[in-house]
C-alpha cells in the first residue's frame, strides 16, 4: 500500500507538504497542490483517517441520532443528511434513540466518544439529560425536527432546524371548515414533543380563524404511532357527537386512523373527511387520495448538515433556529372533487405566507 512518503517522492515535495494538502492545515501553491493530487491518483494512495484526525483534531465524521428510522419521514431526512455529508467529504455514524430519554443520552454519548466532529439529533419528549450532556461537553450540535426552546436549564444554546408546524396544521383545519365541517377531530402526537405542541396550537388557531368553538374532547393523543392513533380515532368516534372530519398529526397516525375507520365501516370521505400532516410516497395511491401537508424532509436533513458545518467553521456565532416551509397537497380525502384539486397541484411549492393562506381557507398553499 502506498505511503505518504511515496506520494512525496512522486510529487517531488516534502512529506509535510503532502500532509498540508491532505489536511488543509496550511496554504499550498496551486501547482504544488496539483502535483500532490496527481501523485495520489497515480499511486492509488488512501489517506489514514486515524492519523489525519491526530493532526487536525477532526475525524471528518458526523453523528446522527434520530428515532423511528423506519418511518418514511425520517428515512427521507436521513437521505438528505447522508447526501449532504458525503458532498462535503464527511462520514456518517447513525444511532436510534428510540424516543427514550435515557437511551437517547447513552447513544449520543457513544457517538461523542467516537469523536464525531458534531451531532445532529432529533430530541425526545424529555431531552433534559441530553441537553445537559451536550452543554457540559460543548458538543457542536444541531437539533433536528423537534426544537427545545423554553428549557431554562439548557447549559448552552443550540442551532435548530425544523419545519413549520403551526400554520400548516391551521391550514388543514380551515380547509375542512371551508367545506362545511363544524366538528373536526385531531389525532395528536406524543405529548412533550415540540411538533405535537405546535400542531395542537395550529389546530386551535385554525378553529379560531374559522370561527369554530374549541371542544377539548376532540383532541386525543395518538402518541405519534399507528396503534396509538387507532385507539385515539376509536375514542373520537365513540363521542356522543363524533367528528365529521379528522386531522392526523403524522403519517404513522394516518395509517392507524384509517385502520380504525375501516373497523367502524366508515368510508373516506363519504363517512368522514380526512386530512393528514405528513405526505408520503403512497398517499397519492390511496382511494381516496390523501389531502396532506408535505414536509421538506430531505431539505431538512441537508439544511441541518449545512448549519452544523457553519457551526464547526464559526464556533462563536449565535445559535439560530431555521424553519423550512411546508406545502399543502390538495387531493380528495378531504371531500373535494378531483377536478377541484387539480388547480392547487402546480402551486404546492410556490407558497404565500401562512397568514394569507388562513384568510382563504379553500385555496392557497403553505409557507
Amino acid at each position: 500500500m502506498p505511503t505518504m512518503a511515496d506520494v512525496a517522492r512522486s510529487a517531488g515535495v516534502s512529506v509535510a507538504t503532502v500532509s498540508h494538502v491532505l489536511n488543509e492545515t496550511r496554504p499550498v501553491l496551486p501547482h504544488t497542490r496539483q502535483a500532490v493530487l496527481d501523485a495520489i491518483e497515480e499511486l492509488g494512495y488512501t489517506p489514514n483517517t486515524l492519523a489525519r484526525s491526530l493532526v487536525t483534531s477532526r475525524t471528518r465524521s458526523i453523528g446522527l441520532a434520530v428515532s423511528a428510522i423506519s418511518n418514511p419521514y425520517f428515512t427521507e431526512i436521513l437521505q438528505g443528511v447522508e447526501a449532504a455529508v458525503l458532498e462535503h467529504g464527511y462520514g456518517l455514524l447513525i444511532a436510534d434513540p428510540h424516543d427514550d430519554p435515557e437511551h437517547e443520552r447513552k447513544v449520543v454519548q457513544l457517538l461523542h466518544e467516537r469523536r464525531v466532529d458534531g451531532l445532529i439529533v432529533a430530541p425526545s419528549a424529555d431531552p433534559r439529560a441530553l441537553l445537559a450532556y451536550l452543554g457540559r461537553h460543548a458538543v457542536p450540535t444541531v437539533l433536528l425536527d423537534r426544537i427545545v426552546d423554553g428549557h431554562a436549564d439548557t447549559a448552552s444554546p443550540f442551532d435548530q432546524v425544523c419545519a413549520e408546524n403551526t400554520g400548516p396544521t391551521a391550514r388543514l383545519v380551515t380547509h375542512l371548515a371551508g367545506l362545511g365541517h363544524r366538528r373536526i377531530g385531531l389525532v395528536a402526537g406524543l405529548p412533550g414533543l415540540s411538533t405535537t405542541g405546535e400542531r395542537v396550537a395550529g389546530y386551535r388557531q385554525g378553529l379560531a380563524a374559522a370561527g369554530l368553538p374549541l371542544d377539548e374532547d376532540l383532541i386525543v393523543p395518538g402518541n405519534s404511532e399507528a396503534s396509538g392513533a387507532e385507539r385515539a380515532t376509536a375514542a373520537l368516534l365513540s363521542l356522543a357527537a363524533p367528528p365529521t372530519a379528522l386531522v392526523t398529526a403524522n403519517n404513522a397516525m394516518t395509517i392507524g386512523a384509517l385502520r380504525a375507520l375501516r373497523t367502524r365501516g366508515l368510508s373516506v370521505p363519504e363517512g368522514i373527511a380526512l386530512c393528514c400532516f405528513d405526505d408520503f410516497a403512497w398517499a397519492d395511491l390511496f382511494s381516496p387520495r390523501l389531502t396532506a401537508v408535505a414536509q421538506p424532509s430531505r431539505e431538512l436533513g441537508a439544511e441541518a448538515v449545512r448549519v452544523l458545518l457553519e457551526r464547526l467553521a464559526s464556533p462563536g456565532r449565535p445559535a439560530r433556529t431555521v424553519r423550512l416551509p411546508c406545502a399543502f397537497v390538495h387531493r380528495t380525502s378531504c371531500g373535494c372533487r378531483e377536478e377541484d384539486t387539480a388547480e392547487d397541484r402546480p402551486r404546492t411549492r410556490n407558497t404565500p405566507s401562512t397568514s394569507s393562506a388562513l384568510q382563504h381557507p379553500g385555496k392557497g398553499t403553505l409557507s
